[in-house]
């Protein structure tokens, strides 16, 4: 790292144009003139907006030594970093209106370990002098930290037990799934075996397919939910059998609603096709739609097959 006194950064802040008397306001998304941010723990994740302009100095002053500087678009800036500050000076290939990440890193280790800016190319001004001061986390803050996630990990785990408990004895859809009972006592279902394809590159085909949704949605935090199951005949084309383990559905917008449960009638051999089920939990509205089936193989590694045209009743 370049490493200058603060005359140095003064002096680029002296050579540096003077502002137009006659210039604009900054704009809503950007701070023209001379800020101080505060950091806190809860901080970092935010990112601060301050207005640049080409040929115009902007220096930004920590009361902290810097560990390292990621600055996209680096070679739009003339920079001089020192040990608690830096001064960034855009040319002209950057154009109004442009955003341009920055984040700093400290060396010591503190929280908050960095902060987060948003260079916003402004038509006719650009702030000075930033000043950032952070106050680091006490002793009992990290304590009421830990604490808190001791607690969500002891609740995760205690979810984790039930859902297992849940799903290895086969409750609800795929209870019925695995006796056979599905498509009884006003469930409905749908049958896509045509619409369901198979993934190029897949170990797995699907010969038969057949979706359905319970009769009756539920209420939870003023949502309705309902229940959906998927069962499908799959052949394995590989070598090696094959036992899915787990499932997830990938809505239209990209959405992942992870299976209850995933049943088969025992792991797929080669050259052979098994029946295989899963359950998932989603709102109503989400349950519209074509949706794309990911499943896990047991056995070995890998990215999952995937299977498209997945819809429900």
């Amino acid at each position: 790292m370049l490493v200058l006194s603060s005359a140095a950064l003064l002096r680029l802040m002296l050579l540096a144009a003077p502002l137009d008397a006659s210039a604009l306001s900054a704009p809503p998304g950007c701070e023209a003139g001379p800020g101080h941010l505060e950091l806190t723990e809860d901080t970092p994740g935010e990112a601060r907006a301050v207005c640049i302009h080409p040929g115009l100095s902007t220096s930004f002053f920590f009361d902290a030594k810097l560990g390292r500087v990621e600055l996209a678009w680096r070679e739009h800036f003339r920079v001089i970093e020192d040990e608690t500050g830096l001064a960034l000076v855009p040319t002209r290939a950057l154009t109004q209106g442009e955003r341009v990440p920055m984040t700093v890193f400290f060396q010591d280790g503190a929280a908050p370990a960095s902060a987060r800016f948003i260079l916003v190319v402004h038509p006719s001004e650009a702030a000075r002098q930033v000043e950032v001061t952070r106050q680091p986390r006490t002793l009992t803050s990290y304590r009421e930290g830990e604490q808190q996630a001791r607690a969500e990990a002891r609740q995760c785990q205690e979810d984790k037990a039930r859902l297992e408990a849940r799903c290895s004895g086969q409750v609800g859809l795929l209870s019925l799934l695995a006796q056979e009972l599905l498509g009884e006592g006003g469930i409905a279902d749908k049958n896509i075996t045509r619409s369901v394809t198979s993934r190029p590159g897949n170990t797995l085909t699907s010969t038969r397919a057949r979706s359905y949704r319970s009769g009756t949605p539920r209420e939870e935090g003023g949502r309705m939910l309902v229940r959906l199951a998927l069962e499908l005949d799959l052949k394995n084309n590989g070598s090696a059998p094959w036992t899915p383990a787990g499932a997830v559905l990938v809505g239209p917008r990209g959405v992942e609603w992870k299976a209850l449960g995933v049943w088969s009638q025992g792991p797929i051999a080669p050259g052979e096709s098994r029946r295989v089920g899963m359950e998932v939990e989603t709102t109503e509205e989400a349950a519209r739609g074509t949706f794309t089936l990911k499943l896990w193989n047991q056995e070995a590694s890998g990215g999952g097959e995937f299977f498209d045209g997945v819809s429900f009743p």
